[in-house]
């Protein structure tokens, strides 16, 4: 029995020096083998910093970047961000991608700036990219250098108009979309706004699309209303928190940093923002309507211009001023529930002048904005079809505001009704939308 236990403490004994002695090589020996974890997708990268601004500053720089959208019309380019660059600061820039959670390698950027800035030291920029192999790009980032080491601060715009399929056109959304490019200061003309987007509405008009920097209060409460019901888009525009935007359109004569409040940027941004959702685009002020004279609406206007022009893209709308201190003399339309809303009464205003030809006399737009690459106020600055001048005839606008001739007699003036066509639906139509915006009683009164 003692052999037995003698025998069982050596074999024990011999196991344990067996152990240590293994474990003691091991130790010695580097591990070069590690062990393979378990395979797994790699971690998020990216974006960081998502902008959920109209207007975000790229860092590093004195530019301001405004959207990023798909636009692969231009062979080898797949991005175009718009940007306001500062005209005399413009240096190579990189665009860098979040596929889908990882960091592409950086491509060179294309930087095209607009050639209408009227002397003022920024500008509207198109920032061109090119998306890697193999990206799946969701947003879009500049870096002035070209390695992809970004700084924590550094803002991803998310790119829109992103294509669902390739094969497919989408069934666009609206026919028509009008673009207002800017509100500012106390602008509070709330009853000629009203008409005007009423009278839109009849045209058929699906969706009005205004950037707004600032307004005067009851403006704002109409604007409000025709948002809540989806036929307004409002745009925040807070150019003046980061400029100092000119009142006026040239910079010898109104100073500033950037034209008319951004006015160039904001037309370029609403043709991109339109471009996968509505088949025209009208581009006017906030006081102009693009009329059809010998239609009741812009649909058959736009399918007679098309089926006679099937190579124009571009169609330019005559602008005709009906001077505001004028009134038709029955006063027929000097209606009561209206004496109290803040506003111009375009009904009342039927006397038109006749346009100075020998000078420069502008136009504004209805547009097809897949065909457009630049647009400035009055004229597209690259396209990629022709344009055609419209006979006033056909479609003229009707654009109530200060006499641009002021000297001329009431006699030399053209008398113009063709507003008042569409009274009886415009009216009630205006009274329902100053209801609803608090405006007009129960009974119709201001």
């Amino acid at each position: 029995m003692g052999a037995i236990q003698v025998k069982g403490k050596l074999f024990f004994s011999l196991l344990t020096i067996t152990f240590l002695f293994i474990l003691t090589i091991t130790m010695r020996i580097p591990r070069v083998d590690k062990s393979i974890p378990n395979p797994r997708g790699p971690a998020r990268t990216c974006p960081f910093n998502i902008s959920d601004q109209t207007i975000t500053p790229l860092t590093n720089t004195k530019h301001l970047l405004v959207s990023a959208y798909m636009d692969q019309r231009v062979t080898g380019l797949d991005i175009r961000i718009i940007g306001i660059f500062r005209r005399d600061s413009i240096q190579p820039l990189h665009c860098l991608f979040c596929c889908t959670g990882q960091l592409s390698k950086t491509t060179p950027a294309t930087i095209l700036q607009h050639s209408d800035h009227f002397g003022f030291p920024f500008a509207t920029t198109d920032v061109m990219c090119q998306i890697p192999q193999h990206c799946k790009a969701t947003h879009v980032t500049l870096l002035p250098q070209q390695d992809n080491a970004i700084l924590p601060e550094q803002i991803w715009l998310p790119i829109r108009n992103q294509k669902t399929d390739g094969k497919e056109e989408k069934t666009l959304q609206f026919n028509f979309t009008v673009c207002i490019s800017n509100l500012f200061g106390d602008y509070n003309n709330v009853l000629q706004f009203a008409q005007s987007l009423e009278m839109y509405r009849l045209l058929g008009v699906n969706r009005v699309v205004i950037y707004n920097t600032t307004c005067g209060p009851d403006l704002n409460r109409l604007l409000q209303s025709y948002i809540q019901e989806g036929f307004v888009e409002m745009v925040p525009w807070p150019i003046d928190q980061h400029l100092n935007p000119s009142r006026g359109w040239l910079f010898s004569q109104h100073g500033g940093d950037l034209h008319y409040f951004g006015q160039l940027t904001t037309l370029n941004e609403c043709i991109y923002r339109s471009m996968e959702r509505s088949r025209y685009v009208l581009l006017n002020d906030i006081d102009e309507i693009i009329m059809p004279y010998q239609h009741d609406s812009l649909m058959p206007l736009m399918s007679m211009l098309e089926q006679q022009h099937p190579n124009i893209a571009m169609f330019h709308i005559e602008n005709h001023i009906f001077p505001k201190h004028h009134f038709e003399p029955s006063r027929r339309f000097d209606l009561p529930q209206w004496k109290g809303v803040p506003g111009i009464n375009i009904l009342e205003h039927i006397y038109r002048e006749e346009p100075q030809r020998n000078i420069y006399h502008p136009y504004k737009m209805i547009v097809r904005p897949r065909m457009v690459e630049q647009t400035s106020v009055h004229e597209t600055l690259k396209t990629f079809s022709q344009t055609y001048k419209v006979p006033l005839t056909t479609c003229r606008i009707i654009h109530v505001r200060n006499a641009l001739q002021g000297s001329l007699k009431l006699e030399q003036l053209h008398e113009d009704k063709r507003l008042w066509d569409f009274h009886e639906k415009l009216i009630p139509n205006v009274d329902k939308a100053l209801k609803r915006a608090g405006m007009l009683n129960s009974e119709g009164e201001s």
